[in-house]
């Protein structure tokens, strides 16, 4: 009679919260948790802790096994309600460009700083080397990238690469294709450096800046800088920005190593890579967009002064977007 008194009595001490729980998990199942008043959300996660502690000593002690299995099944329940998913993929996708990724970006607000700093170095440094010697161009941009734009082009095939879109369909996709693939690579490696400390994340932001500069000057040589402006804004403003985003990125993985804050490094590596793989995924993103600029709207857009239009109006959004979407709302630590 020992066993059974002592499951009635575990019982009646405890069920009164067992229902209120399980009237809570009813009504959150069919409605959503957004239908609880705020003091029933409050309760939810302390009630949740309480019918764990019964499960917890109602298996200790070998109560009646219909008690445990109510109390298994109702943590279950309560769990997928306390840490499970609170919104649909359509929903989580909006949280993520709302809130989420403009807020990743000004926490990391000084990697990316520094990230952009070494890209632009390495640009200058290619222009004043190529504009020196035409010869560095070789050194800088690989022969996949250059195409027909090198030191030997003429004056005219330098300007047909710039004003000669393409003439069908197929073609501009594959060409989107290719330049997403491409950036998204380059993006992707930039942040994942950022593990081996940071450095050859620098170095690959240096050497990309390189190849920029190195094209600078070779249509600056030729008096069509201005044209390489407009043709670069359209999608550059985009891309480029998406490139340095990575490598702030990766410069806060480096840091989360090298500098870890009050916890372990790994702890710090978790919660700053949070953040870092958002501005990854972010990033991927504006390369998409970057991708459909530079494979069509480029390519179909030949005046000059309106090219510097969308890349000016797309340079606008983007620093719009990331400074001020969703401020107050979910702003990280850096």
């Amino acid at each position: 009679m020992n066993a059974p008194l002592k499951s009635f009595e575990f019982r009646r001490e405890r069920e009164a919260s067992w229902r209120e729980l399980e009237n809570l998990i009813g009504i959150a199942e069919k409605k959503g948790l957004k239908s609880l008043p705020a003091e029933q959300l409050l309760r939810l996660p302390s009630l949740y802790r309480a019918a764990l502690s019964s499960l917890s000593v109602a298996r200790s002690i070998s109560l009646d096994q219909n008690v445990v299995g109510y109390l298994e099944s109702l943590c279950a329940r309560a769990y997928f309600q306390v840490y499970g998913a609170r919104s649909n993929f359509f929903e989580s996708v909006g949280q993520f460009f709302a809130v989420s990724f403009p807020a990743a970006v000004r926490s990391a607000f000084w990697p990316i700083i520094i990230a952009g700093f070494w890209m632009t170095l390495g640009l200058t440094i290619g222009f004043l080397l190529v504009q020196a010697s035409p010869d560095w161009y070789y050194s800088f941009v690989p022969a996949d990238l250059a195409g027909d734009r090198t030191p030997a082009s003429s004056t005219e095939s330098l300007r047909r690469t710039l004003f000669d879109g393409a003439d069908t369909a197929e073609r501009l996709y594959v060409f989107a294709t290719f330049l997403f693939t491409h950036n998204s690579k380059v993006a992707l490696m930039a942040f994942a450096l950022g593990f081996a400390l940071g450095v050859p994340t620098i170095l690959l932001m240096f050497y990309n800046g390189l190849i920029l500069g190195a094209f600078l000057a070779l249509f600056d040589g030729h008096g069509l800088l201005g044209d390489l402006g407009g043709w670069l804004s359209v999608h550059g403003t985009t891309e480029i920005l998406a490139i340095i985003l990575c490598g702030g990125g990766g410069l806060v993985l480096a840091r989360a190593i090298i500098f870890p804050d009050q916890n372990s490094r790994l702890d710090s590596l978790a919660r700053r890579g949070r953040a870092a793989g958002t501005l990854a995924v972010g990033a991927v993103m504006m390369l998409l967009v970057a991708g459909l600029l530079e494979g069509f709207v480029r390519q179909l857009v030949t005046d000059t002064a309106v090219r510097y239009t969308i890349g000016g109006l797309m340079l606008a959004f983007w620093l719009t977007y990331f400074t001020f979407s969703g401020r107050g709302r979910s702003d990280g630590d850096d």
